[in-house]
Parts: C-alpha cells; structure tokens; sequence
C-alpha cells in the first residue's frame, strides 16, 4: 500500500507539475589535450594493443587521434600494422581452402603460417610500445599504409 494520497491541500502544485526542460544529453567524456604522460600511454597502449588484433588501435586512434600528437600518429601506424596482418591472415586462410579443398588435407599446414603472422605481429606490436612508451615514433618494417 503506497503512502502517496494524491494532490492535497499541502500540495503546492494542487497535481500540475511545472514542465520539465528537454533531455539534453550528457558531454561525451574528457575532450581536452592529453599531457605528455598521458600522450605517451595511450601512444604506446596503440601498439601493445595489437596483440588482440586491429580493433584496440582503431578505438584508441578514434578516440584519441585529435587530442594528442603522439597518439594519433602512433595508433595510426599501429592501426595501419594491423590491417597489414589481417589482409595477411585472409590471403593464408584463402590459400590454405582452396588448397585444401582441391589437395584433401595438405592445405592445413598453410594454416600454421597464420600463427607465425601473429608471433610476428604480436614481436613487432611489443617493439611499437617499447619505443612509444619512451615518446619515440615506431615505423614498423612493413605495413600497407592505408590510413593516412
């Protein structure tokens, strides 16, 4: 049983409540510069990033791209790295089918070139946040560089 009886004497109201303004949502979070030190831990978490693939180097490149230097080129060139071996792990994947299908079996072992990408990617992403982390750039050796 609720203790509310309805407009009542007491009621400044007398049951009509003012309007209430429209909804304006909230900001969207912190969009200010990022320090040095926070520049350099994002710029270096890009690289590290892609030891779970592209997206963590997408979201931070996105999120980050504009409010720090040193973030929007390295999570750029890391991003860029990520495209690079996910193209990779499709052609393998590819060759590795059709292969497959037309050799019974012996296109499995094109599948094992898929986990030396990533062995690959995941040393390269770990040189990236070593040097990102001390503020340098990292250049990786090879990336299709399709985000400009």
């Amino acid at each position: 049983m609720s203790n509310f009886t309805g407009p009542g004497p007491d009621d400044p109201y007398q049951g009509h409540r003012p309007p209430q303004p429209p909804y304006q949502p909230a900001a969207p979070g912190p969009s200010g510069p990022l320090t040095e030190a926070e520049d350099r831990q994002w710029a270096s978490l890009a690289h590290l990033g892609g030891i779970l693939m592209f997206l963590p180097s997408l979201v931070l490149w996105l999120l980050f791209k504009d409010r720090g230097p040193l973030t929007g080129v390295e999570a750029k060139e890391a991003l860029n790295f990520q495209i690079t071996l996910l193209i990779g792990y499709f052609a393998i994947n590819f060759v590795a089918t059709v292969i497959g299908f037309l050799t019974f079996g012996i296109g499995g072992a094109l599948g094992g070139l898929a986990w030396i990408l990533y062995i690959v990617g995941v040393v390269f992403s770990v040189l990236g946040y070593l040097q990102a982390k001390d503020g340098n750039h990292y250049r990786y050796p090879f990336a299709l560089r399709l985000i400009k």
